[in-house]
């Protein structure tokens, strides 16, 4: 598996932004590391995905900034289209949604981008959101969808026939969204695969994160999309918040402090008929009976052990690397690091270099290593 971490903990909306940031963060993190060379999964906004799509000499001058920051290029989060630092994120970040043509435009422009970044001999893949947030999703809304992801099938084997190179896509279940489990996933992509949605181009990419939220067994997950066909393409290493008694007075005055305005928290409760939800963590403590075990998506850094009574889910990612690595393909699954909140986290004490360094280190002993995997 190879590891990396998301670029999209840094603003930046330009060329000369995701330089700066490359130089100023990604390049100091990979020698915090101590890493000869250092993946990374790169955000690209989707103006500076069409410039660089567009043009061979700002590609080339990229390339030549990897290069001399030890960096390599593996994967790129083209979930979030613009505006992820925004003052206000929230329902934003799924907008366009698949059933309009720019989130087609967007994936493949980042789709160009990869193919000609990337290291000789390996395959890319780019995470991309799961189709549009639920609601005022039509049925002529999943038709545009279904034709869009069938586009990007025979798009992505036009490129493999150009260039030589291998590049995915990777639908990205998320609470709350049209494609809210990694089981709702395989129950869109399976039936299409007969409507030109190509399974060697098309897979899953499971947040570790978003997948303990909805309180899914990591083990079941893996299997099904294995039974159903499907690859996963891409796995990000995220934990959410655990709290196993949100009734508790300290409980719910530690999750207030992670009550923010920029991104989305949704939030899980698993109870015995079911597991019920809500969409933001403000609206979680005002509504939910708080009857049984919570789960916030909230990406809390791998290697942090919240004080008590709060926890984090870093077991459910221990877990799906774990069974991720049994796969005949799992040394091509890309492990991203996705901890984005690092400027909306409470209390955090470190900074974002020191703290993703730690990150990276943390994933390459309790994750490769101990998936045997590295």
């Amino acid at each position: 598996m190879l590891l990396s971490y998301c670029t999209n903990v840094h603003p930046a909306e330009d060329f000369d932004g995701v330089i700066r940031q490359l130089r100023e963060y990604a390049g100091p993190i990979r020698r915090k590391a101590g890493l000869d060379i250092l993946g990374i999964g790169l955000w690209l906004p989707a103006g500076l995905a069409r410039q660089l799509a567009g043009s061979a000499v700002d590609r080339a001058a990229l390339s030549d900034v990897l290069d001399a920051e030890g960096l390599q290029l593996h994967t790129i989060n083209a979930f979030p289209y613009g505006g992820f630092h925004n003052e206000v994120v929230k329902l934003d970040v799924y907008k366009p949604t698949w059933a309009e043509t720019g989130r087609l435009d967007y994936t493949l422009d980042c789709a160009e981008v990869l193919a000609a970044l990337l290291p000789k001999g390996t395959t890319g893949s780019i995470s991309t959101l799961p189709l549009a947030w639920r609601t005022s999703w039509s049925g002529e809304d999943d038709d545009a969808a279904t034709s869009g992801f069938a586009e990007l099938s025979s798009r992505l084997r036009d490129l493999r026939e150009r260039t030589g190179k291998t590049v995915r896509v990777a639908v990205e279940p998320e609470p709350g969204c049209v494609l809210d489990t990694v089981a709702d996933v395989v129950g869109w992509l399976e039936p299409r695969i007969q409507r030109g949605i190509d399974p060697e181009f098309v897979g899953l990419c499971v947040d570790t994160c978003h997948l303990a939220v909805s309180f899914a067994d990591p083990a079941g997950a893996v299997q099904q999309i294995a039974a159903a066909g499907l690859r996963i393409v891409k796995v990000q290493a995220s934990a959410a918040l655990h709290v196993a008694d949100p009734s508790d007075p300290a409980a719910r005055e530690a999750l207030a402090g992670f009550v923010e305005p920029r991104y989305l928290h949704q939030v899980r409760e698993a109870q015995p008929a079911g597991v019920i939800r809500a969409d933001d963590l403000d609206e979680a403590l005002r509504d939910l009976p708080g009857e049984s075990a919570w789960r916030v998506h909230f990406h809390i850094p791998l290697h942090h052990v919240p004080s008590a009574p709060l926890e984090t889910t870093v077991d459910v990612l221990r877990r799906t690397v774990a069974e991720v690595a049994r796969l005949p393909y799992a040394p091509e699954v890309h492990l991203d690091i996705e901890t984005y909140t690092w400027s909306v986290l409470p209390g955090a004490s470190v900074g974002i270099a020191d703290g993703i360094a730690a990150e990276i280190t943390w994933a390459a002993s309790n994750l490769l290593d101990a998936a045997g995997v590295r």
